[in-house]
């Protein structure tokens, strides 16, 4: 890190310059007030750093103010910016509305390697101190993939003697001109995480989510990049909030040119209250550069997933699953059950999860939500016996909980009806019949937790499936106590963070109903995502390719759904089904009570196949491939380029009757490798008159093909005609 002065008659310019691997990252703050990211993109030598100021420096044009506002990490209202504010809050009687900070005071670590800093700020009249955190690259070491993750977090002190209401605290940083396109995310029940492409217009782009989670059609991410930008090519920012509750995204281009982009909480009115002495801290934000393209800058985010201590490493192959949701529904037999797990482990499943209805009550999604006692009607025993069972066949044993949610129709809210999020001056308002569990009320947060822990410390449960299916809508959070989502959203971190060290083995995956639990930070608690209640393999196609802009493979849960979706009533071969799982965390959703041996001999040889790559598909560099928009081919390379595995399916029927070539990116192009289409059931057959020769010759490893890197990097492989809704796998190993 270097840091320089620059000064002239009117004004002092300090820079502080981070630099890890490939990126630097430039602060500059002018005349002590909130530091700006000046530059963020390729390295830069610390010559260059006070280079960059004054070849940026702006010309000041007519009609705005005398000195221009800098757009702080932290915007400033109070600096007179016309941007979107990064902090905003007041005292009571309206008092310090707009504050502006200054006095920076740098913090670098003591001979520490130059990638991080802490400024701190004061507002003497506001009353107010400001603290910024920046950290580029996760460890010492610069990223194997290219691009460096930037960790951003933001607290403010009350320093005054009344409090503070914070009504927003965010971060954001300005970019460069050349960031003229954006993309953002849309979606629905079964249908999250879509990506929408768009440019970067005047005025403001703003997505808020009010849902009190993560939510299935605002997730809290967003990439910003020069016009065109793809897999590969063209300069990419990302950033994702490190939070589960309310966010709010914001892409504002300014009538200077300048563009803002900022993510950040979204706070309820009077959601947070500082009292004198008090801080609050932001949630965390991240993001990464990529000079080369998106893949770069998602690949970042993948190491930033796999970074964490918990995170299941090679070391920790994640088990195939088998969840017992559209196999049984509430219809609980512990025959059936047991016979299904036989079933289950033939065909090579390694985790048995007991899905919704195994509880007192539970027999459809009306009623028993929050009672959480094993239904002895179903279990005369108990679970232990079907537990003994799963686990004498050489499989984990889970189980679903829905911790955060209670029905109106159970034992605990006839006991504690205060314990519901429900405002009583209101009509009672649920979704999918139930109610908020106030898990803010520390009475209700103990009694969930130790009847989970009770379970947990009673039966040798190896995995949670941890649901949550209905927002909290703003009428239900009245009079908890605790104002709001935010509080909410911090007892339950506080909830599984408890259950996690009183169990430290067992593993949890976030699921509400589907993929609205899909961030940054619940992967901080987390092993799995459950991307969608949708195993529609088509719609999947499109759902794990949108999940894999921000998550490594290992954990999206992937399951085979039954030969009819039950969301769209739409029918896939297993071919398709399975192609589809067999890239993340594959599971099988599916009564295999109901299929004949031939089908279950065809299973047995998908989950065979999973397992053959599983060490490569969940330690490599995930791959998206541009090319054919009729085509969806996806894989993972070896991190040293040894070899691959794409899956390459035709989602829609072409105009061109003979499809594009597939460009495999990522190889070494000085190697040369074998092309080798592994057997999956039930294939599509080649529509073609004849098909190309590599593809005839790839059914046989010993008649496969190879090619260079650099070939199949440039030329590409024309693939054979497909039906649509099908696909082949394409194994490529380094000779």
């Amino acid at each position: 890190m270097t840091l320089g002065d620059q000064r002239d008659e009117h004004r002092r310019t300090e820079l502080v310059h981070l630099r890890h691997g490939e990126t630097s990252v430039v602060l500059a703050t002018v005349d002590g007030h909130t530091p700006a990211v000046r530059y963020w993109g390729r390295a830069l030598g610390d010559d260059d750093v006070a280079d960059v100021e004054a070849a940026t420096e702006r010309p000041l044009p007519r009609a705005i103010l005398d000195v221009e506002p800098t757009i702080g990490i932290v915007n400033e209202l109070g600096e007179g910016m016309a941007g979107s504010p990064g902090i905003a809050g007041h005292r009571p009687g309206g008092d310090a509305y707009g504050p502006a900070f200054a006095d920076a005071v740098f913090e670098r670590p003591a001979g520490g390697p130059g990638r991080s800093v802490t400024c701190r700020l004061t507002d003497r009249r506001a009353q107010l101190s400001l603290t910024i955190s920046l950290t580029l690259g996760l460890d010492d070491l610069p990223s194997p993939v290219g691009a460096e993750v930037l960790r951003v977090d933001v607290s403010l002190t009350n320093d005054g003697s009344t409090p503070y209401v914070v009504e927003r605290l965010t971060a954001g940083v300005e970019l460069p001109a050349r960031a003229d396109e954006l993309l953002t995310f849309s979606g629905r029940w079964t249908l999250e995480l879509q990506p929408q492409r768009h440019r970067w217009q005047p005025g403001a782009w703003v997505s808020e989510n009010w849902r009190g989670r993560t939510s299935h059609d605002r997730p809290p991410a967003l990439f910003a990049g020069s016009a065109g930008f793809d897999e590969t090519s063209g300069e990419v920012w990302g950033m994702q909030l490190g939070w589960s509750g309310n966010s709010r995204l914001a892409a504002e281009r300014l009538s200077d040119g300048r563009r803002l982009l900022q993510v950040g909480e979204l706070l309820y009115p009077g959601e947070v209250i500082l009292e004198p002495g008090r801080t609050h801290t932001a949630p965390t934000v991240y993001g990464a550069y990529g000079a080369s393209g998106l893949a770069e800058v998602s690949q970042a985010f993948h190491e930033l997933v796999r970074s964490r201590s918990h995170h299941p490493g090679p070391d920790r192959p994640r088990p195939v699953i088998l969840n017992t949701w559209e196999a049984v529904y509430f219809d609980h037999d512990v025959d059936t059950l047991r016979q299904l797990a036989t079933v289950a482990a033939d065909v090579g499943v390694e985790r048995f999860v007991v899905d919704d209805g195994w509880f007192v009550g539970r027999h459809d999604d009306t009623a028993a939500l929050g009672d959480w006692i094993v239904d002895p009607a179903k279990y005369p025993d108990g679970l232990g016996p079907l537990i003994a069972h799963v686990n004498d066949l050489g499989m984990e044993f889970g189980l679903w909980f829905e911790p955060e949610m209670i029905n109106p129709d159970s034992e605990l809210y006839r006991a504690h009806p205060e314990w519901a999020l429900h405002d009583e001056r209101y009509p009672l308002r649920t979704g999918r019949n139930q109610l908020v569990l106030d898990l803010v009320n520390p009475d209700a947060w103990k009694h969930i937790c130790d009847r989970l822990n009770r379970l947990l410390s009673d039966h040798s449960i190896a995995y949670i499936k941890w649901d949550m299916n209905r927002d909290l809508a703003r009428p239900t959070l009245e009079p908890s106590g605790a104002a709001g989502a935010r509080a909410q959203t911090l007892a339950f971190y506080a909830l599984v963070d408890e259950l996690r060290r009183l169990h430290p083995g067992v593993e949890i995956e976030s699921c509400a109903s589907g993929g609205a639990g899909a961030d940054v930070e619940v992967l901080a608690r987390t092993e799995r995502i459950w991307v969608s209640d949708s195993n529609d393999a088509l719609d999947r196609q499109a759902i794990q390719r949108g999940f894999s802009l921000l998550f490594p493979p290992e954990v999206m849960g992937s399951h085979v759904g039954p030969p009819t979706s039950h969301t769209t009533g739409r029918q896939h071969d297993l071919a398709f089904r399975g192609a589809t799982a067999l890239l993340g965390h594959f599971g099988i959703e599916w009564n295999l009570l109901r299929t004949d041996a031939a089908e279950r001999a065809d299973l047995a040889m998908l989950v065979s196949l999973h397992k053959r790559h599983r060490a490569l598909l969940h330690s490599g560099r995930f791959r998206r491939l541009d090319g054919d928009p009729g085509a969806n081919t996806t894989g993972v390379v070896a991190t040293d380029r040894s070899e691959a595995l794409f899956v390459h399916a035709r989602i829609a029927s072409s105009l061109d009757a003979v499809h594009q070539p597939i460009r495999f990116v990522g190889l070494d192009p000085d190697r040369r490798y074998r092309v080798h289409c592994p057997a999956i059931p039930g294939r599509s057959r080649d529509r073609g008159m004849a098909p190309p020769q590599w593809f005839a010759a790839a059914a046989d490893e010993e008649t496969a093909l190879t090619f260079s890197g650099r070939v199949l990097a440039e030329a590409g492989l024309i693939p054979p005609v497909l039906d649509p809704e099908s696909a082949i796998v394409i194994h490529l190993l380094a000779v």
